[in-house]
């Protein structure tokens, strides 16, 4: 395989650690609750990522190496903490069973957001801008009444009839059958 020079290699870091940075800020605010300290945390781990660049393989997933190392400075961070108060919420067994549990879930939330795709997709092309004026966006239902020249009221209708053809869609697909019991918020 060939040597990345320096521009490549930068731009292939920023690729991949775009392609993962919603999930990696997941990830962090999980197991630490106040986002000052989340933030820092984030910081710090993309630093050390850059920084180890030149470790990581080509091919092999990104997105676990990123947040292992999001991993080693939580627990960095909670040691720190830990000399500094005796108020941590959740014991070290904890944290490590959660991260374990937060792997085992990505594959899982994969499919379920490429199901949502599809589905948003089928719809038509008004309620896929209430959705995204919505979702996306983060609108508030008197906002989008207003941009969509509808009352409230009919705008929380169409929102619920969207979000049902949404589970509807999902479900005929093979989706989660918790969907049958929760209601989509």
């Amino acid at each position: 395989m060939k040597e990345l020079n320096e521009v490549d290699r930068s731009e292939e870091f920023i690729k991949l650690l775009a392609e993962h940075e919603r999930r990696l800020t997941a990830y962090v605010m999980t197991f630490v609750p106040r986002a000052a300290d989340a933030d820092d945390i984030l910081q710090e781990t993309k630093l050390g990522l850059w920084q180890s660049f030149d470790q990581f393989v080509a091919g092999t997933n990104f997105g676990a190496w990123a947040r292992q190392a999001a991993f080693n400075r939580i627990l960095d961070f909670r040691k720190r903490k830990g000399r500094e108060s005796q108020h941590l919420m959740f014991s070290d067994c904890c944290i490590e069973n959660l991260a374990v549990a937060f792997e085992r879930s990505e594959g899982l939330m994969d499919a379920r957001f490429g199901r949502l795709t599809h589905c948003v997709a089928k719809l038509p092309s008004e309620h896929r801008q209430i959705v995204s004026l919505r979702y996306h966006d983060s609108k508030s239902v008197d906002e989008i009444a207003e941009k969509m020249s509808r009352s409230v009221a009919a705008t929380y209708r169409v929102l619920s009839r969207i979000r049902l053809a949404l589970r509807d869609c999902i479900l005929e697909i093979g989706g989660d059958s918790r969907l049958q019991s929760e209601p989509i918020q």
